[in-house]
């Protein structure tokens, strides 16, 4: 069997999102999302929760007042969104399968960084709870001159503050938002997660269920240790 190209690959950058790539906190956003539109009276559908997978929080209490058919409410919203999900990923943090070991194994040949729509606060403290924290020089969120994904902002400052060429970096990422932020950034992309949507899948060089794939796991390992500046 031929060997994959990404897998052949030694990246001069690895940016991983957080929400639902390093840590199993999507499923806490979707319950975040729940938890403040039934507050108002509102059921959410499936289709709804694919939509507003990995996009901002701010840009999400948008989606919310407007599927809620109340769009004077979006700033209300927005609030009880993030207070909702700092209460439920404070509660329960847990990497998701294989990214401990991943990550670990992968901070041996190359600078990595994480690229989210989180506030800082979160990723921070999500990455610290499970271990990882030290592992990532740096960690980019939206800001005053950093639009969030799927503007290609966070990733380019990412690999911006390495200096290095995006086309030498890998993005891991796992929703379509996301996915088209490393995209626009030039950044090749790994993508992980169960059934991608086509749209999703053409955007990304190669697909794993998990960070555990042991293909994935058999490059990191692989990998020469190399020494770089943080």
């Amino acid at each position: 069997m031929t060997e994959h190209p990404i897998l052949g690959w030694t990246p001069a950058v690895i940016v991983f999102d957080c929400d639902g790539t390093l840590m199993d906190s999507e499923r806490h956003w979707q319950a975040a999302r729940d938890l403040v539109l039934r507050g108002h009276g509102i059921v959410p559908d499936a289709q709804f929760a694919e939509e507003t997978k990995g996009v901002h929080y701010t840009e999400c209490g948008v989606l919310m007042a407007q599927y809620a058919d109340r769009p004077h409410l979006a700033p209300e919203m927005t609030d009880q969104l993030l207070d909702a999900f700092r209460k439920l990923v404070a509660a329960d943090p847990v990497p998701t399968p294989g990214a401990v070991r991943l990550v670990r194994s992968a901070a041996r040949f190359a600078p990595l960084a994480v690229a989210s729509n989180c506030p800082y606060d979160v990723v921070e403290s999500c990455l610290d709870a499970v271990g990882l924290l030290e592992e990532f020089t740096h960690i980019v969120v939206p800001g005053p001159r950093v639009r969030p994904k799927p503007e290609p902002d966070v990733y380019r400052a990412a690999v911006g503050r390495h200096l290095a060429a995006p086309e030498e970096c890998l993005a891991v990422e796992d929703s379509l938002c996301g996915l088209t932020s490393a995209a626009r950034a030039g950044l090749r992309v790994l993508g992980v997660g169960p059934q991608p949507s086509p749209q999703a899948a053409a955007l990304a060089q190669l697909w794993v269920p998990t960070l555990a794939e042991p293909s994935l796991v058999d490059w990191a390992d692989s990998r020469v240790p190399q020494e770089f500046a943080s």
